[in-house]
């Protein structure tokens, strides 16, 4: 059978291996172009959640020292990237870890002997009294920042972008 002028044979269309192989490297490069933009994302949406963790953390051993008017010692801990609290009379403890892509980078206000920079450090939260002035930094592996800071004269905390 002759081939025609319009076209191939029936038994002759379909994709080339040639074509298969073009576009399967275009998809490819593409893929490994958004990946690290992809990543970088989640881990930011990872470090502004953990923040939030954090924020609602102390909102909850303030307020909890607060309307059971006990006193609330709060321990943040960077070397096991991890927050407690517990109220003297032991009836309230808790402890919130962060996420492996999460640490703590530093306590605010900072310790006057830099051998204490990673240690646990405590703070007492007294009923009906001033908040310490305490900000929890948090970094992730590539770097990027987010500080949850506890404003002593609304007793709010927020969390703020830390730039580099």
């Amino acid at each position: 059978m002759p081939i025609s002028s319009v076209g191939r044979r029936s038994s002759e269309r379909g994709v080339t291996l040639i074509e298969l192989l073009i576009v399967m490297t275009i998809v490819a490069l593409l893929a490994g172009l958004a990946y690290p933009s992809a990543v970088a994302g989640l881990d930011s949406l990872r470090l502004r959640s953990a923040a939030s963790q954090v924020a609602s953390f102390l909102n909850t051993a303030m307020d909890r020292a607060e309307r059971r008017q006990q006193a609330v010692e709060l321990r943040i801990s960077p070397g096991e990237d991890a927050l407690g609290a517990r109220s003297a009379d032991s009836s309230f403890t808790t402890v919130m870890s962060l996420p492996d892509s999460i640490a703590i980078a530093s306590i605010e206000p900072p310790v006057v002997n830099a051998e204490g920079q990673n240690q646990p450090r405590r703070f007492l939260l007294y009923p009906g009294g001033t908040l310490p002035r305490i900000a929890i930094e948090l970094v992730t592996r590539d770097g990027r920042k987010r500080r949850v800071r506890v404003d002593p004269i609304t007793g709010l905390p927020h969390s703020e972008t830390v730039e580099k």
